[in-house]
């Protein structure tokens, strides 16, 4: 497979603008690393391997287990993740998966335990940003696997 367009390369204002959510994220109210195992999740359910080369590395260099990484496509029977996490997890599938409906009201009030509105609010923006950001290396074939942890780090301020 061949990638179609590398937008990272070329300094595309589209991407600008997308960075500039992801640099609200980095200040807002949701832990950095909840925030990269949703990214991780959510790419694993669209097959963003460019997005899973990514947050898989970033996940690890913050410490993350290996073993985590492998069961989070079956973090409901895994008990290795905590109720806010499973609670950010099964809000993001809902959020990603949405076709033809809504959230269901539980997935709402077991997410509303463990997140403030103003967390879920942030949470919500999560998911939305990563979908995009797969919708993105999806449609122009980003390669996968050269990413460095850190390395958008300059190219988003």
């Amino acid at each position: 497979m061949e990638q179609r367009l590398n937008l990272l390369e070329k300094g595309h204002k589209a991407l600008k603008a997308m960075f500039g959510l992801g640099n609200y994220l980095a200040k807002c109210s949701i832990e950095k690393t909840l925030q990269d195992l949703i990214y991780f999740r959510v790419s694993q359910i669209n097959g963003c391997a460019f997005c899973l080369d990514m947050h898989s590395k970033d996940l690890r260099a913050m410490g993350e287990t290996e073993q985590r990484l492998y069961l989070l496509a079956a973090w409901r029977d895994a008990p290795l993740y905590t109720d806010r996490e499973r609670a950010a997890l099964a809000w993001a599938e809902a959020v990603t998966k949405i076709n033809g409906g809504d959230v269901p009201d539980e997935i709402y009030e077991q997410a509303s335990a463990e997140f403030s509105e103003e967390e879920l609010i942030d949470l919500t923006l999560a998911v939305i940003t990563i979908n995009s950001y797969n919708r993105l290396n999806i449609s122009f074939r980003t390669l996968a696997g050269g990413y460095q942890v850190g390395q958008f780090e300059a190219a988003a301020n």
